[in-house]
C-alpha cells in the first residue's frame, strides 16, 4: 500500500513498490504546488547554510510579523510551528476535548490527534448528492454531544470549501471550531472565504494554515495558527522548544513577499482546473466540484474499476495517485489526485484513458499480470 503511513506523497514506497527510481515519478498523490518553491528559497538555501550554527529565534519575531501585515492581523495572535500537523496535534493537546465533530470524510489526522488524548468522535458525513458540502442539518443533530468541531475549510479530500451559511451557523453554535485552512492560499476568493482575521479576536474560532502546500516546501516544514492571544499563549506554553529551524523561518519570510509567484499561481490554476476536470469527465469518471489545487473523483460503478487497481496500473506507469478510499466515508471507487503543469496533466490523462480500456490486463487485486 502506498499510504503506508498515511499520506501521499511517500516516494521511498513508491521506489519500492514499483522498481523504479524516485525521481521517474509523477507524483499526483500529493498536493503541491507545481510552481513552486519560489526562487527566492534556493537563494537562501545558499546563502544561508552557514548561519545553521545559529539557534533560530525561539520567538519566531520575524515571520509572525511579515504574517502580521499579510494578513492585517495582531501578532500576539500568532503561533508559528513545524508544519500544520504539529498545530493540529497541539491544539487537540490543549483543549483536550472530550467529543469531537469530524467531517467525513476529512483529513486522517484530526482523528488520530484526538485519538492520542482519548477523546471520542462523533462523525458528520458529507454526501455525493451534496457535492460533498456539509449540511447544516447533519451538525445541528450533534451538537449538544460536541465539545468542538474540527473541520477542513477546504476540507481535504473533496476540495470544497464550506459555505457562508454554515459558517454562521457554526459560529453562532456555541461550541469551539476549529478551521484547518491548509489549502485556503489556492482558493480564488482566499480573502473572501478566509476566517484568520475573525479568528485573531475570537474565543471560539482557531484558523490553521499551511505554507508547504501552497509554497511548494514540505520538506522544510512550516505552517501558523490564528486564535485569541489567550489561547495563543496557551498554546505557545506547551509547543516544543526550537519546533520552527532558521531556514524554515528565513524561508517563510521570504516567500509571503513574493507576489508575482501569488499571482502566477492563481492564474494558473484558473487556467488548468477547468480543463483538467473536463478531460477527467471526458473519460466517464464523476469528477467532485474543487474549490482548491487537487480533485476528487470516482470510477463509475459500472465500469467495475477500483482506485486500487487504478494505483497499481498507474504506478508502474511512473504516476503516483491517492487512494481516497482510504478516507473513511469513501469507497474503493474514489481517487485524488493533484492539479499539475499542463504536460504532466496530458500524461496523466493519456494512462488513465488506457486504464479506463483496460489496455494491460489487470487481475483481481489490481496487480498488473505479466
Amino acid at each position: 500500500m502506498l499510504e503506508r503511513y498515511g499520506h501521499g506523497g511517500d516516494l521511498w514506497t513508491a521506489a519500492e513498490a514499483f522498481g523504479r527510481p524516485k525521481e521517474q515519478f509523477l507524483d499526483y498523490s500529493s498536493n503541491m504546488n507545481p510552481l513552486g518553491p519560489p526562487e527566492v528559497v534556493k537563494q537562501i538555501l545558499i546563502e544561508s547554510w552557514r548561519d545553521i550554527v545559529k539557534y533560530p529565534d525561539p520567538a519566531v519575531r520575524e515571520l509572525r510579523q511579515k504574517l502580521s501585515q499579510k494578513y492585517e492581523i495582531d501578532p500576539e495572535s500568532i503561533l508559528v510551528g513545524n508544519g500544520a500537523a504539529e498545530l493540529i496535534d497541539l491544539i487537540i493537546r490543549v483543549l483536550k476535548p472530550t467529543t469531537t465533530g469530524l467531517a467525513r470524510p476529512s483529513f486522517s489526522e484530526y482523528e488520530e490527534a484526538v485519538h492520542k488524548v482519548e477523546g471520542g468522535l462523533i462523525s458528520l458525513p458529507l454526501f455525493p448528492q451534496h457535492q460533498f458540502e456539509l449540511q447544516w442539518q447533519d451538525v445541528e443533530a450533534s451538537l449538544t454531544a460536541l465539545d468542538i468541531l474540527f473541520l477542513g475549510h477546504p476540507n481535504n479530500p473533496t476540495g470544497r470549501i464550506l459555505s457562508s451559511s454554515i459558517v454562521s451557523h457554526l459560529l453562532g453554535s456555541g461550541r469551539k471550531l476549529v478551521l484547518d485552512e491548509a489549502f485556503m492560499d489556492f482558493v480564488q476568493q482566499e480573502k473572501e472565504h478566509s476566517l484568520l482575521k475573525l479568528a485573531s479576536t475570537c474565543q471560539d474560532l482557531i484558523v490553521i494554515r499551511s505554507m508547504t502546500k501552497f509554497y511548494s516546501i514540505p520538506g522544510i516544514r512550516l505552517g501558523f495558527v490564528v486564535a485569541h492571544p489567550d489561547l495563543i499563549a496557551q498554546l505557545r506554553y506547551q509547543q516544543v522548544q526550537w519546533s520552527v529551524n532558521y531556514l524554515a523561518q528565513r524561508i517563510g519570510a521570504a516567500v509571503l513577499e513574493d507576489e508575482s509567484f501569488e499571482q502566477s499561481t492563481r492564474e494558473w490554476l484558473q487556467i488548468e482546473k477547468p480543463w483538467l476536470m473536463a478531460e477527467l469527465s471526458r473519460l466517464g469518471l464523476d469528477v467532485v466540484p474543487s474549490d482548491v489545487n487537487f480533485l476528487l473523483f470516482a470510477f463509475p460503478e459500472s465500469s467495475g474499476k477500483t482506485v486500487k487497481q487504478a494505483q497499481q496500473y498507474m504506478g508502474h506507469q511512473g504516476i503516483l495517485i491517492r487512494d481516497a478510499s482510504l478516507f473513511e466515508g469513501l469507497n474503493e471507487r474514489y481517487c485524488r489526485v493533484a492539479i499539475r503543469l499542463r504536460e504532466d496533466n496530458e500524461r496523466l490523462i493519456q494512462v488513465l484513458s488506457n486504464f479506463m480500456r483496460d489496455v494491460y490486463p489487470i487481475g483481481e487485486e489490481g496487480v498488473l499480470n505479466e
